[in-house]
């Protein structure tokens, strides 16, 4: 499928790997869980504020 092989790690291969031990050890799951949340919202609010830079008139329309 999509996305790196599976001896490269990547958050997503944690999370994956972590379902099957959820039950004994949830932190394993938590802390990519809230890296990749962590990461989009960073990326989501750098998004809007590079709008608000490029589009200033934009902004006056929401508000």
């Amino acid at each position: 499928g999509l996305g790196v092989q599976p001896p490269t790690p990547s958050w997503g291969r944690m999370l994956a790997d972590s379902q099957t031990m959820i039950s004994f050890a949830p932190n394993l799951a938590l802390f990519p869980g809230i890296t990749i949340i962590l990461a989009v919202l960073g990326l989501n609010l750098l998004g809007d504020g590079t709008r608000d830079l490029i589009d200033p008139r934009l902004q006056d329309k929401i508000k």
